[in-house]
């Protein structure tokens, strides 16, 4: 489990839908045609060779595989979906409807799409960069349904006893008797909408279990109510009795499932809700992929850390989203909470993540979650530096930044199914308009942007190369300096100060939430100092501005002063 010496991933997340459109309209639920979407081809190799100098070492194309959507493809010889089942124009990336396809939309041609991805993929490896995609276990659509599934494998559901609610072999759960209920209320694609499959009604007799463990035939709008649940051999209204021996047929679907797309190059699988599936069938799944592809790499969206160290011990992930610890943290000092407090990063890798801190992925922003620049979180992307430098430089667990995030894109608007609420829509058509920028219609030189996102983009540029080229970052030790520190004329808890080193190099990190700079004499702790074998004159540099400083006797620590909502990373010198 341990990751090779000197490596961090750096992630990119962009969505292949959103990441290339250069439309503009930005119509609330609008059309393709309207919003315009964007395709694979788009993703250039200029595309790649930015997002390579930037730092990052991994790209994850979100929303890959086919899924439902209001998009009529029938002349390509898909099958309409209803949309009274599906959330946005567009559709939701994480309802599939063919494990074994690609998103339509995503191609130039859409009977070559899976070519497109093929291409995608070796153009990405090609730029020096490692593919992930997502693996979405927990459930599919309504209206799944794989027609490019290869000879002789057994669709899910296809040999399913319907007349049970649970069956050890079935892999839905089922409402006998219960035919499904659209939500009451629900409008798709707006008023201006118009579809003949649109009136409220989806045939589904008996219906099955959705998404989020609601075991109704009539589940609410807030419910996901356009997915139904994969059965893992879990009897959820018997006390959740397991029932994993024989290994229910659903595993081995999926494992047949993620060989298929191993196969293709691809490099690491971002799983969706990993804690609503059983544990027991990632210990059984990953170490049996491993077998065929050593080098394949498991993220897990994890929520839970008090089953945080089951899911990497037990359930063989590689590494864990840490939101609710650090990212919630972070936000709140980034936001300047009332109740924020550097102690609760110190919480997080003391407690929350002890012992398993290089598992964790850490992140300010993701399809989830709020922009940064959105009025919903700090308004502001400057005001996330020292948020991103802890996020970066904490551990030796990757790192993530969502497209447009580097770029301060604020996600203003409604989308469609989305409310105007600081999130970028995976649901509808759209464009992202500070992102589109940077792409300045293709060309990928960021014209179009102003010189302060410029030098935006160039600090997360130097920061993340900084960590991704410094051993003390991407494989070396941590030590934090709060203790040490806290009695210290100037201290203050929406300070975070940390040593990161290795027997060759010693990075100290300090980082500002305040909105107002801060003066503090770091200290450096008696033990620290011995074990490093450091005394007399010490000369610092920092990496991020190039600033020089320096003090007369490392024993009485290092005077500095920290730009508001600013951080530093000096590298001792001779």
């Amino acid at each position: 489990m341990e990751q090779p010496s000197g490596h961090k991933l750096i992630i990119y997340q962009l969505l292949p839908r959103l990441f290339g459109n250069t439309k503009t309209l930005n119509k609330t639920y609008g059309s393709v045609e309207e919003n315009g979407v964007g395709k694979f081809n788009d993703i250039t190799d200029k595309a790649l060779q930015e997002i390579s100098k930037m730092g990052f070492t991994h790209v994850w194309y979100t929303g890959v595989i086919e899924h439902a959507t209001m998009t009529d493809y029938s002349e390509s010889g898909i099958k309409p979906d209803d949309p009274d089942i599906v959330k946005g124009r567009a559709g939701s990336p994480y309802a599939i409807k063919d494990y074994y396809d690609i998103d339509p939309d995503l191609a130039v041609d859409v009977k070559n799409r899976m070519g497109e991805y093929e291409a995608l993929i070796k153009r990405t490896h090609d730029n020096g960069l490692k593919v992930i995609m997502d693996f979405v276990p927990n459930h599919v659509a309504r209206t799944y349904s794989s027609d490019a599934k290869p000879a002789g494998t057994r669709d899910f559901g296809e040999d399913d006893d319907r007349s049970k609610a649970f069956g050890p072999k079935n892999d839905f759960y089922y409402i006998p008797g219960r035919p499904f209920v659209v939500p009451t209320g629900y409008n798709p694609g707006g008023d201006d909408f118009k579809n003949p499959l649109k009136d409220g009604r989806f045939d589904e007799n008996p219906a099955k279990a959705t998404g989020n463990d609601v075991f109704s035939a009539s589940p609410a709008i807030s419910d996901w109510f356009e997915t139904m649940k994969l059965n893992y051999g879990v009897d959820y209204q018997n006390n959740r009795t397991p029932h994993f021996d024989p290994t229910p047929p659903l595993w081995n679907k999926l494992f047949d499932i993620l060989i298929y797309w191993a196969s293709k190059g691809i490099d690491a699988f971002r799983c969706d809700m990993v804690e609503m599936v059983p544990i027991e069938f990632w210990g059984w799944i990953i170490p049996k992929l491993k077998e065929v592809y050593p080098d394949l790499v498991f993220i897990g969206e994890a929520y839970n850390a008090g089953l945080y160290g089951s899911y990497i011990n037990t359930g063989k992930f590689d590494y864990l989203y840490d939101k609710v610890g650090l990212y919630d943290a972070i936000k709140r000092l980034t936001c300047d909470d009332n109740n924020a407090t550097t102690w609760d990063i110190n919480r997080v890798w003391n407690q929350e993540t002890n012992g398993i801190d290089r598992h964790m992925l850490r992140f300010m922003e993701n399809h989830d979650e709020q922009r940064i620049a959105s009025p919903y979180f700090a308004g502001n992307p400057w005001l996330a530096v020292p948020g991103l430098i802890v996020t970066a430089a904490l551990s030796t667990g990757p790192v993530m930044v969502y497209f447009g995030q580097e770029v301060g894109e604020p996600a203003i608007g409604s989308e469609g199914f989305g409310a105007d609420e600081g999130r970028t829509t995976i649901f509808d058509y759209w464009g992202v308009p500070e992102h589109q920028k940077w792409m300045n219609n293709g060309l990928f030189d960021g014209g179009q942007l102003s010189d302060s996102q410029k030098a935006l983009r160039s600090f997360y540029s130097t920061l993340l190369n900084a960590v991704r080229g410094n051993e003390a970052f991407n494989s070396g030790n941590f030590w934090e300096l709060m203790l040490a520190n806290e009695h210290q004329p100037g201290f203050d808890q929406h300070l975070y100060i940390f040593l990161r080193y290795t027997a060759k190099q010693r990075i100290l990190v300090i980082t500002n939430f305040n909105r107002s700079e801060r003066s503090i004499q770091i200290k450096l702790p008696d033990d620290l100092l011995k074990q490093l074998d450091l005394n007399g004159k010490g000369n610092f540099v920092d990496l991020l501005s190039g600033n020089k400083y320096s003090t007369d006797n490392i024993e009485d620590g290092l005077q500095v002063t920290i730009p508001a909502s600013g951080g530093m990373l000096l590298e001792h010198g001779s």
